[in-house]
């Protein structure tokens, strides 16, 4: 990969990594905010997202010191629209996933153009996991028997 390859490349992870610490802190706060008969396990997988959103940025900056790169110590948006019912800190959670998703995908488009497999199947991989993270939180804001997704 050229310079300026790995430079776009090298943006790109510090972008995911800003948001996966984001969403570390986002989703503790979410954890602390859940209240109502459900609260256990909404709490447990908060939690669990968090901890999740910890090896991600991790991940992220691996790869931006594999490329060279200086990894951020920055942290993505944390603004929050503090309402704290469950179905609002989803919708938010939701939004949060979208991101990230987009972050991925903006890197395999640079991968798949620098021609580099490393990358294309980190950000594949990663893809992934999103579109799950994304699916399930889509399937948690559904009412019972709905079939269909959420509509945001």
């Amino acid at each position: 990969m050229s310079n300026s390859k790995n430079q776009n490349a090298i943006d790109a992870l510090n972008e995911i990594m800003e948001l996966e610490l984001a969403g570390v802190v986002k989703y503790t706060h979410y954890a602390l905010m859940i209240n109502g008969y459900n609260r256990i396990p909404v709490v447990a997988w908060m939690k669990s997202n968090a901890q999740e959103g910890l090896i991600h940025a991790h991940k992220a900056g691996e790869m931006v010191t594999l490329l060279g790169g200086h990894p951020s110590l920055k942290i993505g948006s944390l603004l929050e629209n503090v309402l704290h019912d469950v179905g609002d800190i989803l919708r938010e959670s939701l939004e949060h996933e979208k991101k990230a998703l987009a972050g991925y995908y903006k890197l395999l488009q640079i991968a798949e153009a620098s021609n580099s497999v490393l990358l294309q199947e980190y950000a594949r991989q990663m893809i992934v996991q999103e579109e799950m993270h994304h699916d399930e939180v889509n399937k948690m804001l559904r009412k019972p028997n709905e079939v269909g997704a959420f509509a945001a």
